[in-house]
């Protein structure tokens, strides 16, 4: 079954972070920030299966394409102590396509933000960790907040000027990554598809689980329960009862639908019956072989029956 996930997050150095810094952790590499003099190498780093920078189409801007430059560029385009230097978006690969058809996917995706947004985008695919679940192929989308020009970073992205609806734009992001999601799955010939709607959006009255991350998930391996690890344990035994409600009314529906079903009462026969119990229907007479003397004698004639 294929699982849908999406997650926005800002590098910001209100946070500690750093543009330099996310991109060499996330595309295994070595990278000196010019801006600090922090030198991040994380060339160690395993579970790396591809890298590319992706730029607007039609672009002709090489400086762009060599990673380091590019976050340089990010951290010194921003004076800011709080500022926002880049955006990351994390994805789940569908498990079900292969690992070409994986990558072609999240560099569609990331090509088609660059073209909207016309900024770079950085895009690194990871493999399943070694002690997690072998299914969750991810894309980490590090995304410039500036449009990429000719002699380095220009202005700010529509999307992060200020006074933006961010939950908007989050959305806007979330189908378009459920649409290119399932047009990789159509042409895949897998019937699986996702939705990025909420269960209560779709009218799925299931209860929802929340994305742990690396940390807690860490954490309950130990053996450590967490409040995001118990909200999925009740969500999970609650599906399991929905699910048991559920097959219980399936099997009552079939015995139902096996019950031999009666014949409807033919119009005549219902307005028979109707004659009979109705107290405004005119009751039969007498037989038409018993003479109405015969039937009812009259009284004595001397008989006074008057009021």
């Amino acid at each position: 079954m294929a699982i849908y996930h999406l997650s926005a997050k800002p590098v910001s150095r209100s946070a500690g972070r750093s543009a330099t810094a996310a991109a060499a952790y996330r595309s295994g590499t070595r990278i000196v920030d010019e801006r600090t003099g922090e030198i991040h190498d994380y060339r160690r780093k395993r579970g790396v299966e591809s890298v590319d920078i992706i730029l607007p189409r039609g672009s002709d801007y090489e400086w762009a394409s060599d990673r380091s430059r590019l976050w340089n560029a990010a951290e010194l385009a921003e004076k800011r102590k709080d500022a926002c230097v880049a955006r990351e978006f994390v994805v789940a690969l569908p498990f079900e396509l292969s690992p070409s058809t994986r990558r072609q996917l999240a560099l569609d995706f990331a090509q088609e933000m660059a073209d909207r947004e016309g900024c770079a985008v950085d895009v690194a695919i990871h493999a399943p960790g070694g002690d997690g679940d072998n299914r969750n192929h991810h894309a980490h989308i590090l995304r410039t907040t500036r449009k990429v020009e000719a002699e380095g970073l220009g202005d700010k992205l529509d999307t992060e000027k200020a006074g933006r609806r961010r939950v908007d734009d989050l959305q806007a992001v979330r189908a378009s990554w459920a649409n290119a999601c399932n047009l990789a799955l159509e042409r895949a010939s897998v019937p699986d598809r996702v939705d990025h709607r909420s269960h209560r959006a779709r009218g799925i009255e299931v209860p929802p689980t929340v994305h742990l991350g690396p940390t807690i998930t860490e954490m309950e391996r130990r053996g450590v329960r967490t409040e995001r690890g118990d909200v999925n344990r009740r969500a999970w035994r609650l599906r399991e009862l929905l699910q048991k409600l559920l097959e219980m009314k399936e099997a009552l529906q079939k015995r139902l639908a096996a019950v031999p079903k009666r014949e409807p009462m033919a119009p005549a026969g219902i307005a028979h019956g109707f004659a009979l119990v109705s107290p405004f229907a005119r009751r039969p007479g007498p037989p038409e072989s018993i003479k109405p003397d015969e039937a009812s004698p009259d009284p004595d004639p001397g008989t006074d029956f008057s009021p």
